[in-house]
């Protein structure tokens, strides 16, 4: 990870320079963000010394705010991560509801093993289900519903990513994609594009014309994506008829 200072005491530490709002903006924004338990400290010290792919603290804030929104009728709210890591993103939504579960996918066995450490240490860990394997190969071995799909996992599947977890989200369920703005190479290019920046600045375009979709893409981190399920397409009713 990068930073041109050092932190100081409790600052909140990053991958890059903010790249959407002015330097004194960012500051202000992060000082009203309550303080992380120390499980959330400890996962973000790690996620900084051994660069490991974590939600930014405002990210995770938000994820604990949409959780908390998700009370289908008649059974606990079932939320769908694509991506890991350490667990991260796996808490705050578990911290965000009483009572929902969480199903979330990665490849990697040992980033799993520390995400179960972390979850049973926060006392969470009944909740989750982890599940190693490529997110493609595990997506369509899952049953719906779903009410929340969190997506922050390699950047040139986002696309495939979104089709699959799609039909097994309820409508009016939530859909939630982590880096779009992608440390600021969307909106400005770079001379050589990434084929990260490349798939994300597509999906982009993809996420909001969607027709099953109502969405938006907030300035927050390093760009969230946010929609809406608004409606099944043909398939998942049995069609085409």
């Amino acid at each position: 990870m990068r930073r041109d200072l050092p932190a100081a005491e409790g600052e909140i530490v990053k991958d890059r320079p903010d790249a959407i709002l002015r330097a004194e903006q960012a500051r202000y924004l992060e000082r009203l963000l309550p303080p992380r338990d120390a499980v959330l400290r400890e996962m973000e010290a790690e996620g900084e010394r051994d660069d490991v792919p974590i939600s930014d603290p405002e990210v995770g804030r938000l994820l604990e705010v949409l959780a908390r929104s998700r009370t289908p009728a008649g059974r606990p709210a079932r939320f769908l991560e694509i991506g890991t890591a350490i667990g991260y993103g796996t808490l705050c939504l578990l911290r965000g509801s009483e009572t929902a579960t969480v199903v979330t996918i990665d490849p990697d066995p040992q980033r799993l093993a520390r995400a179960r450490g972390y979850l049973e240490k926060a006392g969470f860990a009944e909740r989750a289900q982890l599940l190693q394997g490529p997110a493609l190969q595990v997506l369509p071995s899952l049953e719906a519903p779903f009410d929340l799909v969190y997506i922050d996992a390699l950047k040139i599947e986002y696309r495939r990513y979104l089709d699959l977890s799609l039909p097994l989200l309820e409508v009016g369920g939530l859909v939630v994609v982590d880096n779009v703005l992608w440390k600021g190479q969307i909106a400005e290019p770079a001379d050589e594009e990434s084929p990260e920046a490349k798939a994300i600045g597509a999906f982009n375009i993809y996420l909001m014309s969607h027709p099953q979709l109502k969405a938006s893409i907030l300035p927050l981190g390093d760009g969230v994506g946010l929609a809406v399920k608004t409606k099944k397409l043909i398939r998942e009713l049995g069609g085409p008829f």
